[in-house]
């Protein structure tokens, strides 16, 4: 069990004129390896919005590059190292998982590793009426696999596979039949959601907070340890009847191979000078992130533990 510890469009967000904290930063390109909607999107324009917004950073662009579960990012960012001093690649757990399961050349540490920067809970969501509990989710999937279609923004055997499967599993349920249906990105599977294609979306809370706000879908549980103060009517997973699952998705930045040391520090303290703002305490609590700090060779050290932290995990369930 995991243990305590995240063809392209661009945009241009300016500067607040109000802001006043130090610009630290000219500029930074954000690199997302996924589709609009999803939680690496949310990830990188959020961070975007706080920094320019408190002045931290001039400006910040985004640029989504979907493909390979991420690896087309990552490739980019390799082969063309030499010019991309001014970019930060946005990723998470996946990079990692896809690693293990031998999908990607390359691993984070071919990579610089800039800053994890925050944590977003796993949850189980349903359309309004269809599944009241965990519960009773699981009980119609017991009684027919076959009715229950599961999907999430990731690959099979991918991190919103792992979590759903982890989740199921733990309820009592023989996840190896669950049907499940990948999209590029949280936000496309949201839709498919909402328009029937699917029973039941793995995602990841901060994807899935404010379309349960607004009444459009149910959250049966949260893998966090105890309810969290953004959601406080959403049980965790354990009290839902899933007991002992727990897993937060670290999301954080790395920019490329040879990144200069000081290019590379301007990055980190920029990151580490939003987190007293309240222009990232506003991005913070919309989306119901953990803040998971670890900048530089702590976040070298942190996920080498998740490899084999994941790795074990993994194995156990059958997806390695």
């Amino acid at each position: 069990m995991l243990k305590k510890l995240a063809v392209g469009a661009a945009a241009l967000v300016a500067t607040s004129s109000a802001a006043s904290a130090e610009q630290l930063v000219d500029s930074i390109h954000f690199l997302i390896p996924g589709g609009a909607g999803g939680g690496w999107d949310g990830t990188a324009r959020g961070t975007g919005e706080a920094l320019t917004g408190a002045g931290i950073v001039g400006s910040a662009s985004f640029e989504n590059m979907s493909g390979g579960g991420g690896g087309v990012a990552i490739g980019h960012l390799i082969e063309n190292a030499d010019s991309m001093d001014g970019t930060l690649m946005v990723n998470s757990t996946p990079i990692v998982i896809r690693s293990l399961q031998g999908v990607f050349p390359y691993n984070f540490s071919d990579l610089t590793m800039i800053a994890g920067t925050i944590g977003d809970y796993g949850a189980l969501v349903v359309t309004p009426g269809s599944a009241t509990t965990l519960g009773d989710l699981v009980a119609a999937y017991t009684a027919d696999p076959s009715s229950i279609a599961m999907g999430g923004g990731s690959v099979p055997g991918g991190m919103d596979h792992l979590i759903g499967a982890m989740v199921m599993n733990a309820a009592g349920a023989d996840a190896t039949k669950v049907a499940y249906l990948p999209f590029d990105a949280g936000g496309v599977a949201l839709a498919a959601l909402l328009s029937g294609e699917i029973e039941v979306l793995s995602t990841g809370l901060g994807e899935a907070l404010a379309q349960a706000k607004a009444g459009e879908v149910d959250i049966l549980c949260i893998t966090s340890d105890a309810r969290v103060a953004d959601a406080p009517d959403v049980p965790t997973c354990a009290e839902a009847g899933a007991d002992g699952v727990y897993f937060v998705n670290w999301r954080g930045f790395f920019g490329a191979p040879g990144l200069s040391d000081d290019k590379a520090d301007a990055y980190r303290a920029a990151i580490a000078a939003m987190y007293a703002t309240p222009e990232w305490e506003a991005v913070r609590a919309r989306n119901g992130w953990v803040e998971i700090h670890n900048p530089g060779d702590d976040f070298v050290s942190f996920l080498e533990n998740q490899e084999q932290i994941i790795g074990d995990l993994m194995t156990s369930m059958g997806f390695l």
